[in-house]
């Protein structure tokens, strides 16, 4: 995880009891939630930007192309599961 480093942080008092109940009741310190809920909040920012790259590299028109396909034939063999017929 790295090396810690100490951040003050300034929180309204009404957030820090949230956090400090929430941390409570899940059996964890104030530091070890605020640390979890940066982790949560950079993860979730990263995957979005993840997906809005990956989205403008896609082609709508061969996605499209693709789900308009003609279609109605039964599974061949090596695509059904185990223990169909």
């Amino acid at each position: 995880m790295g090396t810690p480093s100490n951040f003050a942080l300034r929180l309204p008092a009404s957030l820090k009891q949230g956090a400090e109940q929430v941390a409570r009741e899940d059996g964890t310190t104030l530091n070890q939630f605020i640390v979890s809920a940066v982790a949560e909040k950079l993860s979730a920012m990263r995957t979005a930007q993840y997906f809005e790259e990956r989205a403008q590299r896609g082609d709508l028109q061969a996605a499209l192309t693709l789900l308009g396909r003609a279609g109605g034939l039964p599974p061949v063999e090596e695509d059904r599961l185990p223990g169909q017929s």
